[in-house]
């Protein structure tokens, strides 16, 4: 750990004494009150709208390895693995999962080699979902849905689910949740080889699922105490080699949430939405309620002083997902994605996940926060995009300026209620970019990948999955990042559909 005087030392280590994990009470581990789905209902709902089968539980440990013939030509130095991870178990002997979160973890490798695509599913063997696979029923408390005769948890691993996204660093593969430990895999045969410990006095601790790589390949990212009853983050520095250089503790002035943060050349950024408990048991998203009479508290963190920080008070505002940041002229510029309906933020496509198809998903709105360094304000600004949400960009951007942001978005006439188009956004010029898949097609998140021996920022591949509703198949597609209006370069579709899932990884060959 770096050097952050020995009371910090002495938190850490106590937050990982059985005691203080008694006392705490994970509060994301919670579950008492909320009412859970019903399988029959979902399957009921399937049969009419067929875009349900992106929240279809899976039934199989594993799918694959399965290779199929790639449509158009794949550009040339495009070649590797492109790692996905989402929610995928959701039932269990007629009990269905109510919150999209709560589903066991299921990651994908989606391999380009030549003309052909081959593709490999596998369930993250977390002990929570070993466990529940030989009882045959739910046995751990979830995020969000009530588990009937839940047994206790020791620690967040316990629940772990790891069902959010996936890092890799120096050839190993992670998969990563909100509240838990990050779970390494065989990257080939995505085998799960167990949590990862990045140092003894640090088992268990929270690793989110939104680490962000520096431009000398280590990885930041947070833990949030909140999770386990308490205030503040574990702010996590981990080298390009898998090693960790440093683990400190950022004090906070209230008990924010926050599922993602932003970073710059030199800082960190943290906004941390204000909510509350309502009385009595219940999972955590169902006792959360977001405050949007109260302030969004923003910290800024130096990288050099990670126990520090720059406090803002913002306008509200319910954030899952930041695009790029920057830094000008004293001033942080920094674009996330804002959900407007507050219940919805608390339970995305919670109707689709009843089987009910009274929902509307994909109407994010992304603004700019701009921190001023020297004078302490912050204000939000509109730049007129709407529709969207997962957006990123290319990091080779230069850090004074604004990045292009790729997202999936929504375009012309759709079957469901989720994006059916992939866009480009060009903020500072205005300028959009769309290409659209179709009615009945749902699009996912759409990594960038660099073109191999370039620097130049924008320049490179998008590639991102597919769920054709309409021909009951999955694909993936890779579009030329500068002219996504021209369609797929190429595409590759299975023979059967995946559940959708949140986050991916692109690693080069």
């Amino acid at each position: 750990m770096s050097t952050t005087g020995n009371s910090r030392r002495r938190f850490l280590r106590n937050l990982l004494s059985g005691a203080t994990v008694m006392a705490l009470a994970p509060t994301l581990l919670h579950g008492q009150d909320a009412a859970a789905g019903d399988a029959a209902e979902f399957a009921r709902g399937l049969r009419e709208h067929p875009w349900m089968a992106g929240w279809k539980s899976a039934t199989a440990e594993s799918l694959g390895p399965t290779t199929v013939q790639i449509e158009g030509r794949l550009p040339e130095g495009f070649a590797g693995t492109l790692y996905r991870n989402g929610p995928a178990w959701t039932e269990r002997a007629g009990f269905r999962y109510e919150h999209w979160f709560d589903g066991d973890g299921m990651v994908h490798g989606w391999r380009f080699d030549g003309g052909q695509l081959t593709h490999r599913g596998r369930m993250v063997a977390t002990p929570k979902f070993t466990r529940e696979q030989k009882a045959g029923r739910f046995l751990y408390p979830a995020a969000g849905t009530r588990i009937p005769d839940s047994q206790p948890v020791r620690n967040n691993d316990d629940a772990n689910t790891a069902n959010t996204s996936v890092m890799t660093l120096d050839g190993r593969l992670f998969a990563l949740c909100e509240a838990g430990s990050a779970f390494e895999l065989d990257p080939d045969q995505l085998t799960t080889l167990g949590p990862v410990t990045w140092r003894p006095d640090l088992a268990s601790i929270p690793f989110s699922a939104h680490p962000l790589i520096d431009r000398d390949g280590s990885a930041w990212n947070f833990g949030a105490v909140s999770l386990m009853g308490g205030s503040g983050l574990v702010i996590w520095h981990v080298g390009a080699d898998g090693k960790l250089i440093s683990a400190d503790m950022l004090d906070t002035p209230i008990r924010g949430y926050l599922h993602s943060f932003a970073m710059t050349d030199k800082h960190l950024v943290f906004a941390l939405i204000p909510f509350r408990y309502l009385e009595g048991e219940g999972a955590f998203f169902e006792r959360l309620r977001f405050q949007p009479e109260q302030s969004l508290r923003v910290a800024v963190v130096p990288k050099d002083a990670p126990t520090q920080a720059q406090w803002f008070e913002a306008e509200f505002a319910a954030i899952y997902h930041f695009g790029d940041a920057y830094e000008r002229n004293g001033e942080i510029v920094m674009r996330a994605v804002q959900h407007l309906d507050i219940e919805e933020a608390r339970s995305p496509m919670q109707a689709a996940m009843k089987g009910h198809a009274e929902v509307e998903g994909g109407k994010g709105r992304l603004r700019e926060l701009r921190l001023g360094l020297r004078d302490g304000k912050a204000r939000w600004q509109d730049i007129g995009v709407e529709g969207i949400e997962f957006p990123l960009f290319d990091p080779r951007t230069r850090g004074d300026r604004a990045a292009r942001l790729y997202a999936p978005t929504n375009e012309g006439v759709r079957t469901a209620p989720y994006f059916n188009a992939v866009a480009s956004y060009d903020v500072e010029r205005g300028r959009r970019r769309v290409h659209n898949y179709g009615e009945s097609v749902l699009a996912e998140e759409h990594v960038f990948v660099p073109r191999p021996g370039s620097a130049r920022a924008g320049d490179g591949w998008l590639v991102g999955t597919l769920l054709d509703s309409a021909r009951g198949r999955s694909g993936i597609a890779v579009l030329d990042a500068r002219r996504v209006e021209d369609g797929p370069l190429a595409q590759a579709w299975l023979p059967y559909t995946v559940p959708l899932g949140f986050h991916g990884h692109f690693a080069a060959r």
